[in-house]
């Protein structure tokens, strides 16, 4: 449901994922990419090469909320374009503002999955700064402080238990809706 922002002509809509680290929104960007023919845009690719350093070390030299600034700057420089698949970090709705842009700017869908399912996917990714400690209690509290962020998505999707073929044909079918 469209809080923000005015309806986009349904060809120029950029299609923007958001959701959990782990949620698939990398794999299933690239093939909705596909599908359409637009562009994939990986927005934490497109932060390290604006900042020249990975985001492991950004999180390290620089600290979280010098992440942040970088992204909200790189995610407003790639929505000024269209015919985008945009998969974002999963933090990029922390900031109001970057969901009012989103929502202005293109067609949300939000992809969640359960506990398990995230913990399973994530395991063993050392370049996720997040999930220092234990990965389990971490996901947990990320899950549960990051639960009401996703809400103003166009669609939400479930990605536990199904392939990445699935979700994006689910995906690709509300869009065309």
């Amino acid at each position: 449901m469209r809080k923000w922002g005015e309806e986009l002509n349904q060809t120029d809509r950029n299609i923007i994922l958001i959701g959990m680290m782990g949620t698939g929104k990398s794999t299933v960007g690239h093939l909705i990419s596909q599908q359409l023919n637009y562009t994939l845009v990986d927005l934490d690719s497109e932060i390290e090469k604006a900042v020249g350093k990975s985001i492991p070390a950004m999180f390290e030299s620089e600290g979280e909320p010098f992440f942040r600034n970088a992204e909200a700057d790189v995610l407003e420089k790639v929505l000024g374009r269209q015919r985008l698949v945009i998969a974002t970090g999963g933090g990029a709705v922390l900031r109001k503002e970057n969901c009012e842009l989103m929502s202005s700017k293109g067609w949300v869908a939000a992809l969640t999955a359960d506990e398990a399912a995230i913990v399973q996917r994530v395991r063993g990714d050392v370049g996720r700064p997040l999930l220092a400690g234990n990965l389990v209690e971490r996901v947990r509290q990320i899950m549960k402080e990051r639960k009401e962020c996703y809400q103003f998505a166009d669609v939400t999707v479930d990605t536990t238990g199904k392939s990445a073929h699935e979700v994006a044909l689910d995906i690709l079918m509300h869009y065309r809706g």
